[in-house]
């Protein structure tokens, strides 16, 4: 291996941030850095490395700490300073300023980075932009949930103001209140448009026996208003209760995460995992500026007597993408056979790692690639209004397209726009000033859709529109053929999954 760790340490060498790469105790870490200090000796070198008898330290200076990376002697000199320049950009990327308090609220974040730099002790082919996007990536079930509690938070707040309300009418119609003696009622009517319709409440007698009476000062009664209230225990109250808990909003986001949740496939002692990332870029006239296509296929094995084992590729691909493996699998082997296999076949992968054995990316600028299509079409009004016309259409038919929401940006004042034609539902968020379109599946049945509304404000206001979904078919025709142990080349159970992410989709 070629990097073995890269940490953050003080003056006096102590790690505040160490990320290993290769199987390394603690202990072994705490001590190569606790003894680099006196390697050094207080030199002021801005790039520059030392050596000892088994490891080589790559380390660049900032004013109280050092960014430190831990190399075998036989790696290229050349190659780790322009990696350590890359992990140097990285820390003032998440810390304002340098120093211990920064490192330790962003430790995380640092240590996302420095994975996406090195993959098993060999650094990867990024720059700090790609790694700001990989790190930065929205989770649209995490957007889920917090909609959801928003609106379970305020919808418990409106009932207990409801029901502060009753308890206060209830009061004040009362004219003796509570008593050992019993409850008086009154007969009273309720009227109609067409008729009369007479009510009449039994009285209800309580026994005299003190312990079935009720005592005001005795019986707990539930505190409005009280900050600190537990919110979801008050709506799992209500819901055992009987009440029904949720606006239509909520109703209709509930329903479309379980109709579009992608279902969970189980996992055998290996695991296969094919994941493509879709950037596209297009202009508010239909033009593709940018279209990007990057998969991986990720290896997990279980236990070690599945670990000699080749995975065979079926690539039926007629498009020129850059197929690329990595750098400890058997790449003339993969060329010959499609076989994804490692180096040394008497080594195992890993046990219970998610690794990349293949990537691939593709690039292009034709309009008939991009799957789903977006045509946004606002019409200025003489009142000083537009009226916006959107259409999709599903371009790939061999795709579905799960969990699709298309985010309008509406002109700031948080005015709710009117709805005059939509297929499928929607949402408006008057803080953010966006309209979400959402759909829980497009595939060839709904290809294409509509949504009209009407809002005041200009044309330019309604861009960018970005594009969400998720999908459990390939873009490309890549697929896993077959996984064989190398000796004896029969067949291995596995499990495999699919999924194409929209990373970053929209029309500007």
């Amino acid at each position: 291996m070629v990097l073995l760790a890269a940490s953050i340490c003080t003056k006096a060498g102590k790690p505040l941030v160490s990320r290993q790469f290769v199987e390394m105790t603690r202990s072994r870490i705490e001590g190569l850095l606790a003894s680099f200090p006196k390697l050094i000796g207080g030199s002021s070198k801005q790039h520059t490395f030392v050596e000892t008898d088994t490891v080589r330290y790559v380390y660049q200076p900032f004013d109280k700490l050092y960014m430190v990376l831990l190399t075998t002697k036989a790696s290229n000199i050349l190659e780790d300073l322009e990696t350590l320049r890359l992990f140097s950009r990285v820390i003032p990327e998440y810390c304002k300023t340098v120093d211990e308090k920064e490192v330790f609220e962003h430790a995380f974040d640092l240590l996302a980075a420095f994975d996406e730099i090195v993959a098993l002790g060999y650094k990867e082919s990024v720059n700090l932009a790609q790694i700001r996007i990989y790190t930065e990536m929205e989770s649209h079930d995490e957007r889920v949930y917090d909609a959801m509690r928003q609106s379970q938070e305020r919808d418990a707040k409106n009932k207990m103001i409801e029901h502060a309300k009753k308890l206060d009418r209830e009061k004040s119609q009362k004219p003796g209140g509570i008593s050992s003696g019993g409850i008086s009622s009154n007969t009273y009517n309720n009227s109609t448009h067409e008729g009369k319709i007479d009510v009449t409440l039994t009285p209800i007698t309580f026994s005299s026996n003190p312990s079935n009476v009720i005592h005001p000062s005795t019986r707990k009664a539930m505190k409005l208003g009280s900050k600190g209230k537990n919110v979801e225990s008050f709506v799992d109250q209500l819901k055992s209760e009987g009440e029904v808990i949720g606006s239509a909003s909520q109703t209709q986001t509930k329903t479309k995460q379980q109709s579009q949740a992608l279902p969970t496939i189980p996992q055998n002692e290996v695991h296969l995992k094919q994941e493509e990332k879709l950037n596209v870029r297009c202009g508010r006239d239909g033009g593709v500026e940018n279209l990007e296509i990057l998969g991986m296929v990720m290896l997990r094995v279980k236990s070690e007597e599945y670990g000699r084992i080749f995975i065979a590729v079926q690539n039926n691909e007629t498009r020129n993408i850059q197929l690329q493996t990595h750098p400890n699998i058997d790449k003339k082997l993969f060329i010959s056979d499609s076989l994804i296999g490692l180096k040394n076949p008497e080594k195992p992968f890993p046990i219970n790692q998610d690794i990349g054995i293949l990537k691939w990316r593709y690039q292009s600028t034709d309009g008939k690639e991009i799957p789903l299509t977006i045509n946004c079409w606002p019409s200025e009004t003489s009142n000083g209004g537009c009226d916006v016309n959107i259409e999709y259409e599903l371009q790939n038919t061999n795709l579905i397209l799960r969990d699709v929401i298309i985010s309008i940006p509406l002109p700031s004042g948080g005015q709710t726009p009117v709805i005059g034609r939509i297929d499928g539902d929607y949402s408006f968020d008057s803080r953010k000033t966006c309209l979400s379109w959402s759909l829980p599946v497009i595939d060839q049945s709904n290809s294409e859709g509509t949504l009209e509304f009407s809002v005041r404000g200009k044309t330019a206001d309604f861009f960018p529109v970005k594009v969400e979904f998720v999908s459990e078919t390939s873009f490309f025709n890549i697929k896993i053929a077959d996984v064989k142990f190398v000796d004896s080349r029969e067949f291995v159970p596995y499990s495999s999954e699919t999924s194409l992410v929209a990373e970053k989709y929209e029309y500007v």
